[in-house]
């Protein structure tokens, strides 16, 4: 990461060059790996699950919509770290995704 030199703020990559946030200094590119711009990770697609080679666990959980009485199982951190987890359930049959609310 790259600070202003007149500022001391971040600078973002733009156009080959850096570029502060704040005051708009520019300046050569110091670092010799590529630059990533914030818009170029965010449109990363991540994937959640896949299918059923995926190896996810199966507990006995019954669908809501199909009443099959096996599911795929994970865990996700969706809020901030002092709060629980959520259980996310998928049917081994129809593939119906719901989560489980303590």
């Amino acid at each position: 990461m790259d600070f202003c030199p007149k500022c001391k703020s971040i600078m973002v990559p733009k156009g080959g060059k850096m570029v502060c946030r704040r005051c708009g200094e520019q300046v050569e590119k110091t670092s010799t790996g590529p630059m990533v711009s914030k818009t170029e990770q965010l449109n990363r697609a991540v994937p959640v699950l896949e299918a059923e080679s995926s190896g996810l666990p199966t507990t006995n959980a019954k669908c809501p919509d199909c009443g099959n009485a096996t599911a795929y199982w994970w865990l996700r951190q969706l809020r901030s770290a002092d709060e629980s987890e959520v259980r996310f359930f998928r049917c081994t049959k129809c593939s119906r995704t719901w989560r489980e609310y303590d």
